[in-house]
């Protein structure tokens, strides 16, 4: 069934497509959320939605000798982009501390859960890293920087995609935990005055441009964000690699998942 002929919302047609995910799989998916700009709070008129979700097989495919595929690729079109990662990916991931999956777990946008994902994210989220979440943010923020806005006229969306890690690598520096996922909640704690202002006036703007469109670039803002690269990446250099090593409950959550 093509998108346009479903007779529904959107948050319809989403689980209307999980369902056909676990059944033509074979899978049980475990947490499904919204991820990117939507998630964020910052979505464009013509932002599509980013539709990700942890998923466990039964146990008889984990016990195969080759290898086995651990992502599922869902992508419909411009509007609807669905995938996910198998558990075993996802709480090696978590093991590693990765941003990305920490964000997953904790979008406000949440399509379908289950108790038992509440289960399994109660331990992982022991595996959360300062150092090494602060150094996903800041590679995020400083490689959307140099490769979108610094030229005279930039994509204001891609302000976002330099502040929101920053903002978070903030959050990390004096919470030492993972960041929020609503941008406006980073904003709120994390900014103040002028600046504030400044970023305030911009999500206002950005939800009325579409997703290609420019402006000239906000040297007041490309100066904040030159000086708080500039502070984390020395800042980083400071932390111990605080990461967990042993595998012991991850181990034992992911086999009681798949028995």
């Amino acid at each position: 069934m093509k998108y346009k002929d479903f007779e529904g919302t959107i948050e319809e047609l989403i689980n209307f497509k999980l369902d056909e995910i676990e059944k033509q799989e074979n899978v049980k998916i475990l947490h499904a959320v919204e991820s990117g700009s939507r998630a964020w709070g910052f979505a464009s008129p013509d932002s599509d939605y980013d539709v990700r979700f942890i998923y466990v097989r039964p146990k008889e495919y984990y016990l195969k000798l080759e290898d086995t595929k651990d992502i599922i690729d869902w992508e419909l079109d411009e509007t609807l982009d669905i995938n996910g990662w198998d558990l075993n990916k996802a709480l090696k991931l978590f093991h590693k501390s990765n941003a990305t999956l920490f964000e997953w777990a904790n979008s406000p946008v949440v399509y379908r859960t289950t108790d038992q994902w509440k289960e399994i994210y109660c331990r992982a989220e022991k595996y959360f890293s300062k150092k090494a979440s602060m150094y996903h943010y800041y590679g995020t923020a400083k490689s959307n920087f140099h490769k979108y806005l610094e030229e005279d006229y930039v994509k204001y969306k891609k302000y976002f995609y330099v502040i929101r890690p920053l903002l978070a690598s903030k959050w990390i520096e004096e919470k030492s935990c993972p960041p929020p996922v609503l941008f406006s909640t980073l904003m709120d704690s994390m900014l103040q005055g002028e600046m504030k202002e400044l970023v305030d006036e911009l999500v206002t703007v950005k939800k009325t441009m579409k997703e290609s469109d420019k402006g000239k670039r906000i040297d007041k803002l490309n100066e904040y964000i030159e000086n708080q690269l500039s502070y984390y990446k020395n800042i980083i250099n400071t932390y111990e690699d605080d990461r967990k090593v042993k595998w012991d409950e991850l181990n034992e959550i992911f086999m009681r998942s798949i028995l």
